[in-house]
Order: structure tokens, then C-alpha cells, then sequence
């Protein structure tokens, strides 16, 4: 057996993408040992806080996250094997992996907070000098697309960088049904889903979004989402627009599940004009779906959404109206857009990612301590 300890300290407090990132890929490293399928990985799983109410088999490491990380962008540091459980191999599936004498292995979703520093909130800003630090000691990196290994590769100039696809999000359309009524649901519209960050590109989106509303009489724009850094920038494009344009613009702050299913379900068309992506949950919600999807060409969008989208430029709105309103308007598009979508799903499954993942980790293991 191969013992893995692994950093389960996303799945606790609220939820973001990488939590449900960590979530779903511990929960298939679980259900494939059971099916057989990966049936020699043993999880260690820990966490890295002294607030978290621990789960029953989750180790606590003996020093708060922040003073941890201080230490850990340092060099020669005590290793944390007594408190992991002495594994053959440590997994820090959200960018810091803590010392240890075994071989390590660190998630990176994307690479935004080391371009844009201004938009790293402090705590990201220490994450990133752990995640220096341990590429430059040897750990290895495991990304989720391959757009994002290359800027790994460039960026902290890192010798081992593997790819493993992550799995697409649990859909269950049984969860429409419990939603709450959110409007007419006949009325037309573009959905915009995820937190109102500079990253997600918004205000391009309600730009492009006056060209669609001049075209499409009812059609509206719903942006579903918690407020992030750009929540200020994405009101002011709001208020640049005329009036009756403003009024077909529908907030949604609290998004459970039911809403977002409902939203999924009922869109005309998901809306996902990113700067840049590690991987892009949404794309493949809105698949499953059976949402087209339009969305902008970078990072890993491309890669994820394959031909089961209508792709532009980030910052080309005149573009992405034009796709959003072929999503829309055109029948013959529309349909072949839900068939490919629905077809591309079909590449991703957390089965795929278990066995990747198991096949490095035994392949760390046999390199034995450092």
C-alpha cells in the first residue's frame, strides 16, 4: 500500500472552486479504491488550520496556516512527517505542500496570482512563495490542464510538471425541482456564473450584453455569483448602460445548488469570458446541461470546452456578442453546440483523474525519502 497524506484543509469553510476541486478528486481517489480501481492508495488526509473542526481521520498540523507558510518559503525547516503519519508521499493539493522527507507532490490550478501580485490577497501572496520554495526544493506539480503546466514551467521554472484533467461536477437535475421560482421561465437569457472577480472578465460580458439586448428584445443577463474584487467594477459597467438595458439585468448573489441548477437548466446560453482559467467547472456544468456555452480564448478554456464551445478573445465584446447572440438566435448552432457539448463531458471523469493521480503517487513512492 502506498500512504498518501493529503491536504484536505479546502474542504473546509466555504466553498470555492479549488475546495470543489479538492472535494471531488479526494471523494473519486475514495470511491475508486472501493470499486477496485485504484485499490493500493491509503489517504492520510490533514490540514493546515487551528480553527477547522476536524473530521474523523484528519490530522492536525501543530502550527496556524499563516506562521506555517512564513516558515515553510524558508530552507532547512523541521519536516511534518510525525504529524502526516510518515507517508511514502505528501499531496498539497492547494499550492502549499508541507515539508517532508517524502517525495512531494503540489496542485496548481493557475498561474493568475503570480501575473497580476496586485490582485493576490495577502494569504495568496504567501501561498505563492511556499509553492517557490518547494518546486526549487524538488517537489513535483500536478496541474489541470496542460495551458496551465506550460505557464508553470515558464514561470517558476520547474523541472517536473505532469497534467491531470480533473473530472467534470456532480449534475443532478433532480435539483431543478427544489429551486425556488426565479422568474419567468420562458424569458430568454445569458448566464454569467462565479464570483465577481477581475479574473472572470464581467464587465466585458455586460458590454457585449447592450449589442445582444439592441438585437434581442427580451433576452436578459443574469450574473450568479458571490461579490469579489471587481463586484465595483462590474456595477459601473452596469450603470453606463441606458436604462431599459440596466433593467434586464438580473443580480443573484446567493447561489445554493437548486439556484444554480435552475440557472443552468433554464439558460439560453452560459456566458464565460474568463482572462484566464485553470481548468473551468462551469464550462462543464453548463455541458451537462445541455447549455450552450460561449466563452473566451484563454488559459485552459480551450482545452476543457473543446468544440462544445463558441470561442473569442477576452476583450474582444464585439465578438463575443456576436457569438452570444448566434447562441441564442440561430436554432441549427444552438443545437449543434448542446450535441457537442454534451459529447466533450464524455472526455473528463474523476475515475480518469484517480488513476492518473494513483499512477504518480506510485511513482513518487518508489523513490523512497529524500
Amino acid at each position: 500500500m502506498v500512504q498518501v497524506a493529503i491536504d484536505a484543509g479546502p474542504l473546509h469553510g466555504p466553498r470555492t472552486g479549488i475546495g470543489n476541486a479538492v472535494v471531488w478528486t479526494i471523494d473519486g481517489l475514495r470511491a475508486a479504491g472501493r470499486s477496485g480501481a485504484v485499490d493500493d492508495i491509503t489517504l492520510l488526509p490533514y490540514v493546515i488550520s487551528m480553527r477547522a473542526r476536524l473530521d474523523r481521520g484528519e490530522s492536525r498540523l501543530p502550527v496556524p496556516a499563516a506562521v506555517a507558510h512564513r516558515l515553510w518559503a524558508r530552507r532547512s525547516i523541521l519536516p511534518m512527517d510525525r504529524w502526516l503519519g510518515h507517508p511514502d508521499v505528501v499531496h498539497g493539493t492547494n499550492y502549499v505542500v508541507p515539508p517532508s522527507r517524502a517525495p512531494r507532490i503540489v496542485s496548481v490550478y493557475d498561474c493568475w496570482f503570480v501575473e497580476h501580485p496586485d490582485d493576490a490577497h495577502p494569504d495568496v501572496a504567501r501561498a505563492g512563495a511556499v509553492l517557490r520554495r518547494s518546486i526549487a526544493d524538488g517537489a513535483h506539480v500536478v496541474t489541470s490542464s496542460e495551458a496551465t503546466s506550460a505557464r508553470v514551467r515558464e514561470l517558476f521554472d520547474a523541472p517536473s510538471v505532469h497534467t491531470v484533467h480533473l473530472g467534470p461536477p456532480p449534475y443532478d437535475p433532480a435539483q431543478r425541482r427544489s429551486a425556488p421560482a426565479l422568474g419567468d421561465r420562458d424569458a430568454p437569457f445569458v448566464l454569467a456564473l462565479g464570483t465577481l472577480e477581475r479574473r472572470k472578465n464581467i464587465p466585458t460580458l455586460v458590454e457585449a450584453f447592450r449589442r445582444v439586448a439592441d438585437e434581442h428584445p427580451t433576452v436578459q443577463l443574469r450574473i450568479a455569483g458571490r461579490d469579489g474584487d471587481d463586484s465595483a467594477g462590474v456595477d459601473a459597467a452596469i450603470a453606463r448602460l441606458p436604462d431599459a438595458v440596466q433593467r434586464r439585468i438580473i443580480r443573484h448573489r446567493g447561489v445554493t445548488e437548486p439556484v444554480k441548477h435552475w440557472l443552468l437548466d433554464r439558460a439560453s446560453v452560459l456566458a464565460y469570458p474568463s482572462l484566464d482559467e485553470g481548468f473551468g467547472f462551469p464550462v462543464l456544468e453548463a455541458q451537462l446541461a445541455g447549455t450552450p456555452v460561449v466563452a473566451s480564448s484563454a488559459g485552459s478554456i480551450p482545452e476543457v470546452a473543446g468544440t462544445g464551445a463558441l470561442l473569442s478573445l477576452p476583450l474582444d465584446r464585439d465578438a463575443l456578442a456576436a457569438n452570444l447572440f448566434w447562441a441564442i438566435a440561430n436554432p441549427t448552432k444552438r443545437a449543434a453546440l448542446i450535441e457537442r457539448g454534451r459529447a466533450n463531458v464524455e472526455r473528463f471523469s474523476w475515475e480518469r483523474t484517480s488513476t492518473a493521480l494513483a499512477g504518480h503517487y506510485r511513482r513518487l513512492a518508489e523513490q523512497g525519502p529524500t
